[in-house]
């Protein structure tokens, strides 16, 4: 990130075609339709897909079969339980890209996918925005914009440069939940960003040169609001990069339009870090201090860890309340953790 943020801003189906998937009993039958360039399935995008997905539904599982997906994808606030399934071998074998930057669409404008709905699944595929900034210059470019409550990623891959996941809420008063686990977060500025909650388990989150000795960008600028504890919680999960020794840091905190009630929450716990890690990793933004910010670690391993003045650390009486059950609960009690 660089500046401020502009937040805010086929195939004919056959009914008969579709299959009814038990999930615990009749009740919570799941539709199934297929997404296939080819002509195979009932769909060819998976926008199409989407729309076909009744409002307020209790299960609507979309699977795409290999291919590469170009065109955004919107799941609106209506289109509830909605699930993304590659159907690949692998997560690379199904890819949704464009290539929109924020400098013509606005920050969130510019996500390949955006999903504003709650209860959100996707698993086996990949999110990417490929936007060159080497031939057009840096931007913000965002590949998955996850804007609901109760969201999970399942060995899913998110790619981009600048502002990769935005993680944000439908208002600052508003709490949304997501849950990605043994999955790929690939990016450079500020490539894990927002207000919202989040837990990474157990997944890599790659940092990639800017081809400088001493800065090659923020993996974190969470916003979190005050009033919430929780933001983001990197548990049991590595950090790796290509960047050079000691030149990413681990985050900065951000506010959006100023607002003062964002005071970022970070946890990096039990980690692995890589070498790239800065022995300072958090560091200042937009005239606000990360003392001011809630930033901590916690029994970290490998080259990047380290303890000291500039590495807050949690206690080990402290630890027990930033679990990834902790930080998912929230007033009903989710608990999405395997």
């Amino acid at each position: 990130m660089s500046g401020e943020r502009r937040v805010g801003s086929a195939v004919a189906v056959s009914l008969a075609s579709m299959t009814l998937v038990a999930l615990g009993g009749p009740a919570s039958a799941a539709t199934v339709v297929t997404v296939a360039q080819d002509g195979s399935g009932n769909y060819t995008t998976v926008q199409a897909a989407v729309n076909a997905a009744p409002s307020n539904g209790s299960g609507f599982e979309i699977d795409i079969k290999p291919g590469t997906y170009r065109g955004t994808v919107s799941v609106p606030s209506a289109k509830t339980h909605v699930t993304l399934k590659g159907l690949g071998s692998s997560r690379d074998q199904v890819v949704i890209v464009e290539n929109h930057a924020a400098s013509q669409y606005g920050t969130q404008g510019s996500a390949t996918v955006s999903v504003s709905a709650n209860d959100f699944k996707a698993t086996n595929l990949t999110f990417s925005n490929d936007y060159d900034e080497a031939k057009n210059g840096s931007s913000q470019a965002v590949a998955l914009d996850l804007g609901a409550d109760r969201a999970v990623l399942d060995n899913v891959r998110v790619l981009a440069n600048q502002d990769t996941l935005l993680l944000w809420t439908a208002s600052t008063g508003t709490v949304g939940r997501s849950y990605i686990r043994a999955s790929y977060i690939e990016g450079d500025v500020d490539f894990i960003f927002g207000r919202g909650t989040a837990v990474f388990d157990r997944s890599e989150i790659h940092s990639l040169s800017r081809g400088s000795s001493s800065n090659n960008g923020y993996v974190t600028a969470a916003a979190t609001n005050k009033a919430n504890p929780y933001g983001f919680l990197f548990y049991k999960s590595t950090l790796t990069s290509n960047a050079p020794a000691k030149s990413v840091y681990l985050g900065r905190p951000w506010h959006p339009s100023n607002d003062a009630n964002a005071v970022g929450q970070v946890l990096f716990r039990e980690c692995t870090l890589g070498a790239h890690i800065r022995n300072d990793p958090w560091t200042d933004m937009s005239g606000f201090s990360w003392k001011d910010a809630r930033f901590s670690e916690y029994a970290n391993t490998g080259a990047g860890a380290a303890v000291n003045s500039n590495r807050p650390q949690l206690s080990a009486s402290q630890a027990s309340s930033y679990t990834p059950a902790r930080y998912l609960a929230g007033s009903d009690g989710w608990n999405p953790v395997y």
